[in-house]
């Protein structure tokens, strides 16, 4: 019930006849839809940017692009609904369902446009305008709907409007990694987010404003909502065999494992080589880490020179897969190993999956072996042990959440748990395909105060790679070597390390910058490169 003075106050703000009356849980109800509303919207922002960073890479552009495109269309969307708010309570539940559809399959036909049509940005820019557009027509539907049920002051109508916003955005952000990805994966995700966005443009058209609204609208609008729904339990039904379906146009040779983390796609394929043997492979985000044909080279490389010194206590950083591990544990004189992988699900595999623990020989069931899913540089700020050898096993830096991991604040953290005497390796890349990115590793490992070495090794499977050798301080560069006691191996030896440090000409030093938390050059440098490439 109002005052005079109230309603005074009202009708001098909005000029239109009284508003019928609604029970007292019509505004709660229209809020909790709003709220809901508002969380999934985020939802599927969210989604378009995880997609976009472990299909393209880049998040950061991923991410720009999304919010930019979606923030303007939101705007225009605005705009388009003023013409709908005679006409709100059809016009919502319609731009709901619309959302529910276009939001739901948003990551399916990503994903498919991305495997078969080998097409994602501007089938992305698309997707992410109609969803901005359907999200942006919201707000003046739900203002004109809140103020039906009970007239308000605008300040104070746009104030609880988007305050409700605001939290469901809040739970819509959280639940996207801590709950959505891990029970339902991406692509399951975004359908059953669609499906809560259908309902809740249902309970705002069927139960608040069933008495304005005429039985044959509600009718048609169940019917569509319905409709709707049953495109997305199909979809939700035959998800799992469209990304089987999908994920293997991406790769050429049979998937036997495949999984979304809240980290990255982990994917493994196995084949037949050239020479007669079986080559299994591992990619993250679809990036090759090894294959088993060849990836001891890799590893023998990363791995030996790093333990000629001291290596009672090693730390690998990376390497969540295990072999550079198993390389570490055929020394006896290794007395502890501290394994640092931000995924568990990678760890998991490598530990779990036979094929792959019969490649890394088990080595993450080591009784000398201390694994840790954290991310290394969070994990760096706390350590306090200090290790002789460290063996850094990170991908390519080629997103803004690894190219910390080679900035110069990160190796003056590594210094704080190192010895005078110890031991730095760090894989670098290719310095054939991606000089600019290699050298700049170099320059900013030595302007974290190392020494440092380089050389390069050739792996069929990747081409040309390098790895920069580092000591703390700034003493002469540590010479690439192997231990009088390495045990035998396949394809390192002296000769080949002292090869291995010399560059040919137009793959000599370059005039690079370090990189910085700030200044992550290495990102800049290795997009262009791989892109090129």
């Amino acid at each position: 019930m109002t005052t005079v003075a109230e309603r005074g106050r009202d009708t001098a703000a909005v000029t239109r006849p009284p508003a019928p009356r609604h029970s007292r849980g019509a505004r709660f109800l229209l809020l909790l839809a709003v709220f809901l509303c508002a969380a999934c919207g985020l939802v599927y922002e969210l989604a378009l940017t995880a997609l976009g960073s472990y299909l393209i890479g880049n998040s950061v552009l991923q991410t720009s692009v999304v919010i930019s495109v979606m923030v303007f269309a939101m705007g225009l969307g605005s705009l388009a609904a003023k013409p709908l708010r005679r006409r709100a309570v059809g016009a919502f539940a319609l731009v709901e369902a619309a959302l529910a559809l276009v939001g739901g399959l948003s990551v399916l036909v990503l994903y498919a446009a991305f495997a078969w049509l080998r097409v994602y940005t501007p089938v992305m820019i698309v997707i992410t305008l109609l969803v901005g557009l359907l999200i942006g027509a919201e707000i003046p539907l739900l203002m004109t709907l809140l103020q039906r049920i009970r007239r308000q002051e605008a300040g104070s109508a746009v104030a609880d409007m988007f305050a409700v916003d605001y939290i469901g955005a809040l739970v819509g952000g959280l639940c996207f990694p801590l709950l959505l990805l891990p029970t339902f994966g991406q692509l399951k995700g975004a359908l059953v987010v669609g499906a809560v966005n259908a309902v809740a443009g249902v309970v705002v058209v069927v139960v608040i404003f069933r008495r304005q609204t005429r039985r044959r609208v509600q009718l048609g609008l169940l019917a569509t909502v319905t409709a709707v729904l049953g495109v997305l339990g199909t979809a939700y039904a035959l998800a799992d065999e469209l990304e089987v379906t999908a994920r293997q146009q991406l790769y050429r040779d049979p998937i036997v494992h495949a999984e979304t983390t809240p980290y990255q796609e982990i994917v493994v394929t196995r084949s037949t080589a050239f020479t007669g043997e079986p080559d299994m492979r591992l990619f993250l985000n679809g990036d090759l880490q090894f294959s088993s044909v060849d990836e001891y080279r890799y590893h023998e490389s990363l791995v030996h020179p790093a333990l000629s010194g001291d290596r009672s206590h090693v730390l690998i950083m990376g390497g969540g897969d295990g072999l550079a591990l198993r390389e570490v544990l055929r020394y006896d004189d290794v007395e502890r190993v501290t394994l640092v992988e931000l995924d568990p699900a990678m760890t998991g595999l490598a530990r779990d999956f036979t094929p792959l623990r019969k490649l890394n020989r088990g080595s993450l069931t080591d009784p000398r072996v201390e694994v840790v899913n954290a991310d290394a540089f969070t994990w760096l700020r706390g350590a306090r042990e200090r290790y002789d050898a460290v063996v850094i096993d990170f991908p390519d830096p080629d997103t803004a959440a690894l190219a910390k991991l080679y900035s110069v604040e990160f190796y003056h953290l590594l210094g704080q748990v190192l010895t005078p005497r110890s031991q730095v390796m760090v894989q670098s890349g290719s310095p054939f395909f991606a000089p600019k990115t290699f050298w700049s590793i170099a320059a900013t490992v030595e302007a974290a105060g190392y020494a440092t070495s380089e050389f390069q090794v050739d792996v069929p499977s990747f081409g040309n790679w390098g790895f920069v050798l580092a000591t703390p301080g700034s003493g002469p560069p540590p010479r690439p070597r192997l231990a009088a006691d390495a045990p035998p191996l396949r394809y390192l030896d002296a000769d080949v390390l002292r090869a291995a440090a010399v560059f040919p000409v137009d793959r000599r030093r370059e005039d690079v910058r370090p990189s910085t938390l700030m200044d992550p050059a290495v990102l800049e440098y290795v997009q262009h490169e791989w892109d090129n490439y």
